[in-house]
């Protein structure tokens, strides 16, 4: 199964100023780190940004999803990161065993210098970067992100694998884009004006979602209505209704994940929360 989540470059429009818009960003990628997504893509919403646009909201989001360990190489240091200290941790968990080459944690490194015999050495936050040996097929470059599987520390025994690497990634990309990607599944945009969700409606949900799932948040005031330029009425508040709303990219389901919505604004990252809690769900 392949998870992506979807939100807009206007993420942090309400922010008053850059600690605020860094901490709710933190927030973003600890629910993309909970529910195990694959991909967390900021789509274009120009018309929705205010002083902290699309740029910030990637650059944060991509220091976020970066293990403690190499942020500071990978990042050094930028004016957008300047208070990235409040970021909550993800500590995204560590796998093991999970590949045909045996056993051992997956993390993730990254090249350093490639050698003229083929050989690389990569910091993966041990105390010193090691030389490894990439498998048949895979060529590195420096600055590359590169899979790594520890079976021993001391004495260090590790392996450059050709495996995902852990946690998720970070992208940019238009939503029709990011709709159509093969492995998009179903795509699911969120919205108080879509098909409400109920107890009874779960088991479907679930049968739904066990492949490949797409889900698309919208932002704080500018939902994905707006955002679309959808009219309000337009949107399918039937769980069965089929027919697709002009402007519509090309969602599968517009769903209301929170029915009994008590505030008048739900903010993305609680949205995410709430949804990705659901749409998780096995049967």
């Amino acid at each position: 199964m392949t998870l992506s989540v979807l939100v807009p470059s206007s993420l942090v429009r309400e922010a008053e100023d850059k600690r605020e818009a860094t901490r709710k960003l933190g927030y973003v990628a600890r629910a993309a780190a909970v529910f195990r997504a694959d991909r967390l893509v900021v789509f274009r919403d120009v018309e929705g940004e205010r002083r902290w646009g699309g740029g910030f909201v990637e650059t944060v989001l991509r220091y976020a999803a970066t293990p403690p360990y190499l942020r500071k190489e990978v990042w050094g240091t930028r004016d957008e990161l300047e208070y990235v200290g409040v970021l909550p941790p993800l500590r995204v968990s560590t796998q093991t065993g999970s590949g045909s080459n045996g056993p051992g944690s997956l993390r993730q490194g990254i090249v350093t210098e490639v050698g003229p015999d083929g050989r690389v050495r990569v910091n993966c936050g041990l105390q010193h970067p090691i030389s490894l040996l990439p498998p048949d097929g895979v060529e590195p470059t420096e600055g590359e992100r590169v899979a790594i599987r520890i079976s021993s520390r001391e004495p260090v025994r590790a392996r450059l694998v050709d495996e995902p690497l852990p946690g998720f990634a970070v992208d940019r990309a238009d939503l029709p884009e990011a709709l159509s990607r093969p492995d998009a599944g179903v795509r699911i945009a969120t919205s108080r004006f879509g098909a409400a969700l109920s107890v009874g409606r779960l088991t479907d949900l679930a049968g739904r979602t066990v492949g490949d799932v797409t889900v698309a948040f919208g932002a704080p005031e500018r939902g994905l209505p707006a955002i679309l330029d959808v009219a309000v009425e337009d949107v399918p508040d039937d769980w069965d209704e089929t027919v697709e709303p002009s402007n519509d990219p090309g969602f599968d389901l517009w769903l209301n994940t929170i029915p009994r919505q008590g505030s008048e604004v739900v903010r993305t990252e609680e949205a995410m929360f709430a949804s990705l809690a659901t749409l998780t769900l096995t049967e």
